[in-house]
């Protein structure tokens, strides 16, 4: 039985943890040639709170949520959540009924057409539309892919969802990264950094992370070349070479921005001699800050090539299942809390202590023993 309410967490507008509410709200009806998923997990990601505090402005001294179509579409109230894992439960029109109990994985974007090689205005699942921080969510059929894989726990599955992995490939594919290349990956101990990593070396890449010393192993584990500490960016350049043998990097996947990017071209230039291809810079988050100050003659003189990058297309989502699918792709999931705490959650996400490595996910209440409580962190009111 499919129930006429259920619990969310709803965003309310623009501000602070006070904007999100767990309420009672109508569930979804799936419309044609959507599915209605009843959600058993669904990962955080940093857009949640950038999203929730407007802070993707394209414009000086904007406070707003991007619009890239020309409008805006995150309209409140708002349920949250890109990347979702669970079960089919109802089916609209044109879908075979044979998919219900289906479990499976979200393509969190909206596409705004059926292209399959580009995506010029992204948007998602969480953002222009209601998303999983709910008991149930609709979704195209054509978006929630089967990933009946026994070895993968839910909430194990949400940690790989596509806002990360699929923003990482899209970074990698972007800048036409190949076998061999040498790649720093910044943020590494993120989802995204930590996709990098794992894609990095599916595609014969060779991963360089930088991040914190205490996550060292971790990341060493899960594939990197070695770990460069980002305590210490005064030195960065010569410890690159040390680390790569006096080469530079070929590319930089950047998610810190702000003054690193000019240490990160710093690391692509310092030999153009020994360079075979363009320097190529990636960017997809700017967690170190929005604004850079970049001479643009080291950019044009040394032919730094720069791909501003968010999210994907479809053909990149439908190979990352594949992937998943095959076990080529391994799930880095921290911990789980239940959705009814997603107030604590974010307080967690933002302030990372030691060993915090890859995802959080957030898991319905009524889903909480079987699904999130095996994976539960401590939680502190």
């Amino acid at each position: 039985m499919i129930p006429n309410t259920m619990k969310a967490m709803v965003l309310t507008g623009h501000g602070d943890l006070d904007k999100l509410q767990y309420k009672e709200v109508p569930t979804p009806s799936p419309a044609h040639g959507e599915v209605l998923v009843q959600v058993t997990a669904t990962a955080k990601n940093n857009t949640d709170r950038k999203a929730r505090e407007g802070l993707y402005p394209t414009k000086k001294g904007e406070t707003t949520s991007f619009q890239m179509g020309g409008k805006p579409t995150l309209i409140f109230p708002r349920i949250q959540g890109a990347d979702i894992a669970g079960r089919v439960v109802d089916v609209g029109a044109g879908v075979d009924r044979s998919r219900i109990g289906e479990r499976g994985l979200l393509d969190f974007n909206i596409y705004a057409d059926s292209r399959r090689d580009i995506n010029l205005t992204p948007d998602y699942y969480g953002h222009g539309a209601d998303g999983g921080y709910a008991e149930y969510v609709a979704v195209p059929s054509d978006q929630f892919h089967a990933v009946p894989n026994a070895d993968l726990d839910d909430a194990q599955l949400a940690a790989m969802g596509m806002c990360s992995y699929q923003t990482a490939m899209h970074m990698l594919t972007s800048a036409r990264i190949t076998a061999g290349e040498r790649v720093l990956v910044t943020g590494a101990s993120g989802g995204v950094g930590t996709a990098l990593i794992q894609l990095c070396r599916i595609m014969g890449a060779v991963p360089y992370a930088l991040s914190t010393m205490d996550k060292a192993a971790a990341l060493t584990e899960l594939g990197a070349e070695s770990v460069l500490d980002r305590a210490d960016m005064d030195s960065f350049v010569e410890r690159v070479k040390t680390q790569t043998g006096g080469k530079p990097f070929d590319a930089v996947m950047d998610l810190v921005g702000g003054e690193m990017t000019d240490r990160f071209i710093d690391a692509m230039i310092f030999d153009m001699n020994t360079r075979e291809t363009y320097p190529r810079l990636s960017i997809a988050g700017a967690s170190g800050g929005n604004v850079s100050e970049i001479l643009w003659t080291r950019i044009y003189l040394y032919q730094v090539q720069i791909f501003g990058v968010s999210h994907g297309t479809r053909e990149e989502a439908e190979q990352l299942v594949d992937w998943i699918r095959s076990g080529q792709l391994k799930p880095v999931l921290h911990g789980a809390f239940p959705l009814s705490e997603l107030h604590q959650a974010e307080r967690y996400f933002m302030n990372r202590g030691s060993n915090y490595l890859g995802k959080i996910v957030i898991v319905p209440d009524s889903q909480w023993e079987e699904h999130g409580k095996p994976w539960s962190l401590e939680r502190n009111p």
